[in-house]
């Protein structure tokens, strides 16, 4: 049937159960195959909105009958637990205690199994930002929160050190043409990515006209800590790339999935709050069970919006390196805002809601940023289950925004840039350093949950100016 029918495309459409899918492949094979891919994709799509209307077919009846039995929401009301689930703390004396007290509160929903709480956390929405909570059999959308799918991506190329000073104007006049920042903008040019081909903007009455948004937005970041970068990697001995322990010019991103992922988020937080009621203080951590339809929407959508981020970073790298004739020795990447199914080691499936956390899961590779001026690290992961197999997601705030711009000039910025050997591309003083925890910090109280395999130092920064 070719590559509409692949498995990721028929679980956007909503076909997520493995026996479903191979009984669509065959009988579309068998019966459908003259039809076109659009014509495909909406009789799919029909089947699952209104498969009453499709029982009586005998060439549909099988596929319909999937679907007349879904489970139903319903308003159910659910009181915290005073006997709260394992709750793990790194870092302790650095983290505030509002994101402690919001992370405890997590610990007391009655779906919460276990919880860890990350050296770089700081207090947010829902979960706090560093927290890590896995939950039985529903999720939760602010623990992900607002930016699905938010992410690092490391490309280690093949130049040396000396290219960033021999080719110093060349990769800042890359910055300036290949990316671009804020809540509005795109690129000059259209993008291309399969991603933007995905039957659920036909078949999401939510995506559908975030479209041509979602277009406009690809390749491109947000605004506030995100960034692009070109900088130095130290790589350690026998690191887990196989590559010569040396310096590399490396290319560092950080962004996420744009207006696509903040309209999921508000979308499905409200129909939680409307179907899960808890106490006033834990509202807007309301869940949706993954066994009814509401869940399985949100998980559906979830997982596209990390597709999109994903592809805004394979955008932002493609477009660069291309420009610049570099070629990529190795690529790492990781999600920090996100959930997942997997196993403890007890057995028990969980959801496992990373809000600012780097997966790390014995042997994974992550990114752990720290500030414009100090360094990112690669890391191993060490598989803790303490950690619920996670680490931060970066050096974490040490102060607001609002404090940070009052607390630092453009020029003390500048003087502190120079010292550190940063050109700065626009930014702006609310994400000046000193509003970041140290992240050497960070690491030493997170040593038993990565390993360091090296070390980037930025060098020519590109963020929003705000």
């Amino acid at each position: 049937m070719g590559n509409h029918l692949k498995t990721k495309y028929l679980t956007q459409l909503g076909y997520t159960n493995n026996q479903l899918r191979s009984l669509v492949v065959n009988i579309f094979t068998r019966h459908f195959k003259h039809s076109g891919v659009e014509e495909q994709w909406d009789l799919l799509a029909r089947i699952k909105e209104e498969p009453e209307a499709f029982i009586a077919d005998p060439l549909t009846s099988k596929i319909a009958m999937a679907f007349t039995a879904k489970p139903q929401a319903k308003k159910l009301a659910y009181d915290l637990l005073e006997e709260h689930a394992p709750l793990k703390v790194y870092g302790g004396k650095e983290i505030e205690e509002q994101a402690l007290k919001q992370m405890k509160l997590a610990t007391s929903l009655p779906v919460s199994v276990q919880a860890a709480l990350l050296p770089d956390a700081h207090s947010g929405y829902g979960l706090p930002i560093g927290g890590v909570l896995a939950t039985e059999n529903v999720v939760i959308p602010y623990g992900v929160g607002m930016d699905i799918g938010c992410r690092m991506a490391l490309s280690i190329l093949d130049a040396g050190e000396l290219y960033l000073k021999r080719y110093d104007y060349k990769l800042k006049q890359a910055l300036r043409d290949f990316t671009h920042f804020g809540m509005e903008g795109g690129l000059a040019f259209r993008q291309e990515h399969e991603v933007l081909d995905s039957p659920l903007f036909k078949t999401s009455s939510l995506l559908k006209p975030l479209h041509a948004k979602a277009v406009r937005q690809l390749g491109s970041s947000g605004s506030g800590n995100h960034f692009v970068e070109f900088g130095e990697i130290s790589l350690h001995g026998e690191n887990s790339l196989g590559l010569e322990p040396k310096k590399y010019l490396a290319l560092l991103s950080h962004s996420g999935s744009r207006g696509l992922g903040a309209a999921i988020t508000m979308h499905f937080t409200k129909i939680a709050m409307d179907t899960c009621k808890l106490p006033r203080q834990a509202q807007q951590l309301a869940w949706l069970d993954l066994q009814t339809e509401a869940g399985q929407a949100y998980w559906q959508h979830m997982n596209f919006a990390g597709e999109y981020a994903q592809a805004c970073h394979d955008r932002i790298h493609a477009n660069l390196l291309r420009s610049l004739g570099l070629e990529t020795l190795a690529r790492v990447e990781n999600h920090h805002n996100f959930a997942w199914k997997d196993t403890l080691p007890d057995g028990r499936e969980v959801i496992i809601h990373r809000k600012g956390a780097t997966p790390a899961h014995a042997g994974e590779l992550g990114i752990i940023p720290g500030s414009m001026c100090t360094p990112a690290y690669l890391v191993r992961g060490s598989g803790r289950h303490s950690s619920l197999f996670s680490a931060s997601h970066g050096a974490g705030r040490a102060m607001s925004r609002q404090k940070a711009k009052n607390s630092m000039t453009p020029s003390a910025l500048k003087k502190m840039l120079l010292k550190a050997g940063v050109e700065l591309i626009g930014g702006s003083v609310e994400e000046n350093p000193s509003a970041y925890k140290d992240i050497d910090n960070v690491m030493r109280a997170q040593r038993d949950l990565v390993t360091i395999e090296g070390s980037f130092q930025p060098r020519l920064v590109r963020m929003n100016k705000e």
